[in-house]
């Protein structure tokens, strides 16, 4: 089992949550979380004074998949969620040891 975690714009969460469910995803977590990467934030004018906002919102997308999904969620995440533009977000992958579903034990990928 890989966890991919994706930080992705908020404009394009529902995109990806929906062509996730589409491939037959359907257990994720969703966070707002806010960071930057090479774009560095930008300048904002409020009430007259200009300020730097570094710190831009965006969504954190996490989900475990079997192996033999990950290539095709990881292809999904990409396709509804770039805009060719900087900032369109990065993607994680970490290997995961065992899951274990809390109601009734189940383990593994029957955990998913």
């Amino acid at each position: 089992m890989t966890k991919i975690e994706a930080i992705i714009q908020p404009s394009k969460f529902e995109a990806v949550k929906d062509a996730l469910l589409e491939i037959g995803i359907d257990g994720m977590t969703a966070s707002e979380v806010r960071g930057h990467g090479r774009q560095k934030g930008h300048t904002e004018i409020y009430r007259g004074h200009e300020y730097e906002v570094d710190l831009l919102p965006k969504i954190k997308l996490e989900v475990v998949v079997e192996d033999d999904l990950l290539d095709r969620a990881t292809d999904t995440i990409i396709s509804a969620a770039a805009t060719g533009r900087i900032g369109d977000g990065k993607i994680f992958f970490y290997k995961i040891d065992g899951a274990v579903r809390i109601r009734n034990r189940e383990q593994g990928v029957g955990a998913l």
